[in-house]
């Protein structure tokens, strides 16, 4: 089965400490015509994995013995100069307070690991595809809950502030990390999807970011909007 942007078949990396978990997600996403690459029991094989075989996406857990999965997304994913490779972090329960640290690493959104198959298979296709994981109001609730921790919140980068966007390009993004979905700004701001679509790819270019995730995540560091909903009105 063709996949991915070049239309050839999808490819994937395992990494998770346990063995019946990378076996299990194995056989199911070999059932449907994902190749599986590479598997691994730590962070460090992940990261000597994706060295090797230059997967489209990794399904990374987080708790794994030396090497965490936060870490070794950060270093995955600061080698993948193509931006190419996606990472999905995968967590044993809902809103993992380690999750927050994952998508500001840089990763494409979370699955529990009890999801189904055909949820699984799904979001592999879907975040190889470009899109982010998350909705966009469980992405808002997820960072809004560990923004208001101070400890969760790392420091924004000054190398990549908000000054470069256009105020349509501003207020696209402040709706943006409320929880918005594309077909909602368009009708909140009167444009077509389209013309939505291409703002936010904009914008994620203009920041040199992966996905609508890590626009939200930045929106927040930056100020943009505030924990609690409320967005500022000064920039």
């Amino acid at each position: 089965m063709a996949d991915g942007v070049s239309g050839e078949r999808l490819r994937a990396v395992i990494a998770d400490d346990q063995a019946l978990v990378r076996t299990g997600f194995g056989m199911i996403l070999t059932a449907d015509g994902i190749e599986v690459t590479g598997e691994a029991a730590d962070g460090a094989e992940a990261v000597a994995a994706v060295r090797r075989t230059r997967p489209d996406v990794v399904l990374m857990d987080i708790r794994m013995p030396g090497m965490d999965g936060i870490e070794a997304t950060r270093r995955i994913l600061a080698e993948d100069t193509a931006g190419e490779i996606r990472v999905i972090i995968l967590t044993t329960y809902d809103l993992d307070h380690y999750v927050y640290a994952a998508l500001t690493a840089g990763a494409s959104g979370f699955l529990l690991k009890d999801v189904t198959p055909e949820h699984l298979v799904a979001a592999v296709r879907l975040v190889r595809s470009g899109d982010a994981l998350l909705a966009p109001t469980i992405t808002r609730r997820l960072i809004e809950r560990f923004a208001q921790r101070e400890e969760a919140l790392p420091s924004a980068d000054p190398h990549r502030d908000l000054s470069g966007l256009t105020p349509r390009e501003l207020e696209v993004l402040r709706l943006l990390a409320t929880g918005l979905s594309n077909a909602e700004l368009a009708e909140r701001l009167f444009l077509s999807p389209t013309t939505v679509k291409t703002h936010i790819g904009r914008i994620l270019s203009k920041l040199e970011l992966r996905d609508r995730v890590q626009a939200v995540v930045l929106a927040y560091e930056s100020g943009l909007i505030t924990p609690g909903g409320a967005t500022e009105t000064a920039l």
